[in-house]
């Protein structure tokens, strides 16, 4: 199990480093004046330069990949500090998957959805490359073995103290005892439910009408000062 659990962390820190490098190949086929122009990833988080024929234009940033990006470094420098703080792992998983879920967004969604094409004149057709698809999986894969190093060593550390839970036997038991609050909870009949809305409402008016007219009041006395 400890074998198990060192692997997944190993290859959980190695799919979020692939994920990065994968984020400086081409991204998108760009169809503007008769000519292909195939930005990366980075150029279209940040904007950058990008070759159009024999001549470069200026990219506008993509807010969407630039937050996949920074996700998937966060998640990357997570990963690899958790090998010292285990604590770690929690945020490292979330990050993860956060960073895999948005891009199997922006996957599935129209090709012209997530790049900006504002810069590039007589855009005729965007199409996402493969690597698009490589780095999802890149991405589900990091979010994978995250979350199993979590559970695994999660797992490890219960067996190893008699007093420790799993993180599936504390939901478990949360869950338990919330559903033995609920049943304790006595719901208001009809008559009190009725009763206690018209009190309500009849207490709202009342407090808008002396606000109003404490308000009346203070403007009638501000503009006799002010005369």
């Amino acid at each position: 199990m400890k074998i198990l659990n060192k692997i997944s962390q190993i290859l959980s820190v190695v799919f979020a480093a692939a994920s990065l490098v994968l984020f400086f190949l081409p991204f998108a086929n760009v169809m503007t004046n008769g000519i292909v122009a195939s930005p990366v990833g980075t150029q279209l988080a940040f904007g950058g330069t990008v070759a159009v024929g024999e001549s470069t234009v200026n990219l506008a940033m993509s807010a969407h990949i630039l937050f996949v990006f920074i996700i998937a470094v966060i998640g990357l420098i997570m990963s690899i500090f958790a090998f010292k703080k285990k604590g770690l792992r929690y945020s490292s998983s979330v990050f993860a998957l956060i960073s895999a879920v948005y891009m199997w967004v922006i996957a599935l969604s129209k090709d012209s959805r997530f790049v900006d094409t504002r810069p590039l004149e007589k855009v005729t057709s965007i199409t996402h490359t493969s690597f698009v698809l490589y780095l999802v999986i890149a991405l589900t894969l990091f979010a994978v073995f995250a979350i199993a190093y979590l559970f695994i060593d999660d797992y490890i550390e219960a067996k190893a103290s008699k007093d420790k839970k799993t993180i599936l036997q504390r939901v478990v038991l949360f869950l338990r005892d919330n559903k033995s609050e609920v049943k304790k909870i006595v719901w208001p009949g009809f008559h009190d439910v009725v009763k206690n809305t018209v009190t309500v409402l009849v207490m709202c008016l009342i407090i808008g009408l002396l606000i109003w007219g404490i308000d009346l009041g203070l403007g009638k006395l501000l503009d006799f000062i002010l005369k």
